[in-house]
């Protein structure tokens, strides 16, 4: 078996797609947010290495990621061509094109999505996002619950640019009856070092918003999962992904691929593992597999300068 000396090993793989996004939100890139996009793999070379490595660790789910996802111009067949491992597909997407590709992904065989979703007022929204388009993203959760795609929101929190977004985003949520989770901002990018602890919004921070409207109650924490949940007195749930505050390192379960080929144990290594021509050796995938796995974090996640358009958060 791949494993470390804690006993962890990879059973949840993302998939980075491209460094490319529609969007650029201000926890992920700086500027306006234009990224040149590098080369990427093809869709069957894509499925081929993800194959594998599932041959090899007995995968238990794959998301696919970006950058934005729905920008790789193969994704409708690889969804497809993924589907036929019998591992639950999910995807994480900032909702834009969804109203044109919902009925598409759902036929290829996607069968869940995590949105990210900031904000509900416009201009806090574009603020965020550095682009307008609110009301697309609004008709792509829609276009996703029609097609019988579950969905989840991601809420990155950021004091004084959206921290007074929290309660409308859970009434959104709640009135979708579609789990939100709210994430802490992590210390990546232009944020390793730079403005991170003037923007950092904490988890207790969250609850307390939350606190002065609803009464609710924690939910056992599920082993290998990112984020803490809540349930409120109707049955209500939400989520606080909180890197920072509950770092749950030690019995992380991911493993990342980016769109070139190479792999990250941990997103505090910025170093990559270069696999994308080792699928005819397995012993050796075997070997930066186990090396992959000494990269993660005993405790907690130390900052990264990777950027999450290039892997994906």
């Amino acid at each position: 078996m791949i494993a470390d000396a804690h006993g962890r090993t990879f059973k949840t793989l993302r998939v980075s797609l491209t460094n490319v996004c529609n969007f650029g939100c201000t926890y992920c890139v700086e500027g306006d947010g234009i990224q040149k996009e590098n080369s990427t793999l093809k869709s069957a070379s894509l499925s081929e290495i993800i194959a594998q490595l599932h041959h090899l660790l007995g995968l238990q789910t794959i998301r696919l990621t970006g950058g934005e996802p729905t920008l790789y111009k193969g994704l409708v067949p690889l969804v497809a061509e993924l589907s036929k491992l019998n591992i639950p597909l999910k995807m994480t997407s900032n909702g834009f094109l969804l109203p044109k590709m919902a009925k598409d992904l759902a036929n290829a065989g996607l069968e869940s999505i995590n949105i990210s979703l900031d904000a509900i007022s416009p201009v806090t929204f574009e603020a965020m996002a550095r682009r307008k388009g609110l009301a697309q993203v609004l008709d792509g959760i829609d276009a996703c619950l029609q097609e019988g795609i579950q969905v989840k929101l991601n809420s990155v929190i950021m004091k004084s640019l959206n921290d007074q977004e929290v309660l409308p985003l859970f009434e959104y949520a709640r009135s979708k009856q579609i789990s939100i989770r709210y994430l802490e901002l992590m210390r990546m990018g232009h944020l390793f070092s730079n403005r991170f602890d003037e923007h950092f919004f904490s988890q207790n921070e969250i609850l307390k918003v939350i606190s002065s409207k609803y009464l609710f109650s924690e939910v056992n924490r599920k082993e290998s999962a990112t984020a803490n949940y809540w349930q409120t007195a109707d049955g209500f749930q939400f989520g606080i992904i909180a890197n920072e505050s509950e770092p749950f390192c030690h019995d992380c379960d991911r493993l990342r691929l980016d769109s070139n080929g190479n792999i990250f144990g941990c997103l505090s290594e910025n170093k990559s593992i270069s696999i994308s021509e080792l699928m005819n050796d397995e012993e050796m995938l075997e070997k930066l597999l186990h090396k992959a796995l000494l990269h993660k974090q005993a405790l907690r996640f130390t900052g990264s300068q990777l950027t999450m358009i290039g892997i994906g958060g």
